[in-house]
């Protein structure tokens, strides 16, 4: 089996819209989170989100939209954009400028993609009142384009010229780490020699209003107050968009064309809760099988684990689940460090995987462990779990990430220093 190392990050985010920014919101403990005016006026009751800066989308008519200096688009590929694509494709620039990938290596059949989103809700539905109201024939190929669930991976394979495997994976908040450790495996396997990762949202009321609908959301408009993952307080998570690039290699390509290397993918597991469409089982046990079958793959005990980045999202159910999780398999003496990065970036959905195993990647290249910010009264389940309530500048050697999305997928993804 080829080992496997992150070469290359890049990040549009609400902390930051490059890597140093995250780095350096990431070790100040600065939050994205703020009141979104479109959101407050839509509803009256969920009003934060993590919002992404410099970057505006006032009409579905792409020359409307407004970029940060460094994010360049043509009008052609514009026409069949969607937020999270945009969010995405920066993201990719940056990780390629990172990796110090060359253009023969980005378009090459040794070279894929597999990428995650739950698709631009405003688009499709742009795109489907087109249909209905102007009829098939007066709407434009680009306006269909942009209502399909997999308008990212589309843009992205084109904008790129991929000529590798390419997958759009959909998994809901485990879309991304299932996109990481399923691109991570071709590698070991020696059918890719790189494959970019790339998860992204759109940061819209379309895509935060449903979930307020099923009450999942904080209504909290203080936004040192939400959300707060492991707090007795908590109530609820808060959305955020953006894109996430990191760049998998094979080891030894990439020591000879002299790669930077942030972390080894030690391994990675899954398994499923079978137990409800929307709820965690309470007891954790599908998250744990997946944390197991991690640290299998990666031929590691659980004291190897330093620093972990739960998926904890600020709801009682999932932080619940989740810390039965982590006391069932971190039963010794020695119990990783915890932070839910969440508290500061808020929740990326399908985009979340990506972002936090990045976040991984520069805790241990960067030698910290972030916070688990915002927390005030720390929950007394939190009992036996050491829960970062202030940064740590301990280097980790190996760090876990988790996921877990409706449905019950849970992912977990392991991460080393080389």
């Amino acid at each position: 089996m080829n080992r496997v190392v992150v070469t290359g990050l890049g990040f549009i985010s609400s902390i930051g819209n490059d890597r140093a920014a995250v780095l350096q919101s990431l070790r100040e403990g600065r939050c994205g989170i703020e009141i979104m005016p479109e959101l407050a006026a839509a509803n009256d009751r969920v009003k934060l989100a993590g919002t992404v800066k410099g970057f505006t989308f006032p009409s579905a008519d792409p020359l409307d939209w407004t970029f940060p200096p460094h994010v360049q688009f043509s009008r052609a590929q514009l026409r069949t954009m969607v937020p999270n694509a945009v969010f995405a494709s920066a993201a990719m620039d940056e990780a390629i400028r990172d990796a110090n990938l060359d253009p023969a290596l980005v378009s090459s059949p040794q070279t894929g993609l597999y990428c995650a989103s739950a698709g631009s809700s405003w688009m499709t539905h742009v795109a489907l009142d087109s249909v209905l109201t102007r009829g098939p024939a007066r709407t434009s190929a680009p306006t269909v384009v942009t209502g399909m669930p997999n308008s990212l991976h589309l843009n992205l394979t084109a904008k790129f010229a991929i000529k590798g495997a390419s997958v759009g994976f959909s998994s809901a908040c485990a879309s991304s780490s299932h996109a990481l450790g399923s691109a991570a495996d071709l590698i070991r396997l020696g059918r890719q020699k790189i494959m970019f990762v790339v998860g992204a949202e759109d940061c819209h009321p379309c895509n935060i209003l449903p979930f307020a609908s099923l009450r999942a959301l904080s209504a909290q408009s203080d936004p040192t107050l939400a959300p707060r993952p492991f707090d007795v307080s908590r109530d609820g998570f808060i959305i955020t968009g953006g894109g996430a690039a990191l760049v998998l290699e094979n080891a030894e390509h990439a020591a000879a064309r002299g790669a930077t290397i942030y972390a080894e993918v030690k391994g990675w597991g899954q398994a499923s809760d079978g137990y409800d469409v929307v709820a965690p089982d309470p007891s954790g046990t599908g998250l744990a099988r997946a944390m197991i079958n991690a640290l299998q793959d990666a031929n590691l005990d659980a004291s190897a684990i330093d620093y972990l980045n739960a998926h904890a999202t600020a709801t009682a159910a999932g932080d619940l689940a989740e810390l039965n999780a982590l006391k069932a398999v971190f039963t010794g003496n020695k119990r990783p460090k915890v932070s839910s990065t969440k508290a500061l970036t808020g929740h990326g959905l399908s985009l979340a995987g990506a972002l936090e195993a990045g976040i991984c990647c520069l805790a241990i290249r960067e030698g910290f462990m972030p916070v688990s910010a915002k927390i005030q009264n720390l929950d007394p389940a939190c009992e036996g779990i050491p829960i970062l309530t202030e940064r740590s500048d301990e280097a980790p050697r190996v760090a876990m990430s988790n996921s877990s999305g409706f449905g019950g997928a849970n992912v977990a993804l392991i991460f080393s220093a080389t």
